[in-house]
């Protein structure tokens, strides 16, 4: 009996296994191919990931499969791009990249997962606060590094280049920000990211 059918008789009889709470997921696909996986070697032969780092999505899958609990705290998982090309290429339709976002969310809910998110609290603060995501300040300096004296300018200049285009303000109106942030408390996203930001105090 190979490795990969003794490994898929094993997930047939533990339905509380890693596998099949990512098969569970609301964000997995139904048709996702994950226990059909055979190790092929396809999706890392096409994952930008992989070609520019020691990321291998053959590895997330096969730890998956093996029900190998470490990787929800492994750096491995939020290496992914989300590029599906992973999925385009799997001959059984599997999604490494599907995987991938449901074990971040699983490792969120630990508090090592939501380290991994904290640099990008900033742009959550900018939902709560304005309903909309914009560029946080604290990445102008790098942006006008990156693009010099043109971000500059259009920075310094928005107000008027948005009225010589003849476009409304970019931002919402009082009411409209009330009931975005009443929805993203409704939801939890609030709450969420007070969490996060805890996280990097303790």
């Amino acid at each position: 009996m190979t490795k990969v059918r003794r490994r898929e008789m094993k997930k047939q009889g533990d339905e509380n296994d890693l596998a099949h709470r990512v098969l569970k997921d609301i964000k997995a696909s139904k048709d996702l191919g994950l226990l059909r996986c055979v190790q092929c070697g396809m999706c890392a032969s096409t994952c930008p990931a992989a070609r520019h780092s020691d990321y291998d999505p053959r590895e997330v899958t096969k730890r998956v499969l093996d029900n190998d609990e470490t990787i929800l705290e492994d750096k491995e998982i939020w290496k992914c791009f989300y590029c599906y090309n992973c999925h385009s290429i799997c001959p059984v339709g599997n999604s490494v990249c599907e995987i991938n976002q449901i074990l971040r969310q699983m490792a969120i809910e630990q508090d090592n997962g939501k380290r991994e998110v904290n640099s990008f609290i900033s742009f959550a603060d900018s939902y709560i606060e304005k309903g909309l995501g914009i560029i946080p300040k604290e990445y102008h300096g790098q942006l006008s590094k990156d693009y010099g004296k043109h971000w500059n300018r259009l920075q310094d200049n928005l107000k008027e280049v948005r009225d010589d285009l003849g476009l409304e303000s970019m931002y919402l109106l009082p009411e409209a920000e009330e009931e975005i942030g009443q929805t993203l408390k409704a939801i939890g996203f609030t709450k969420r990211t007070q969490e996060i930001k805890d996280v990097e105090k303790k």
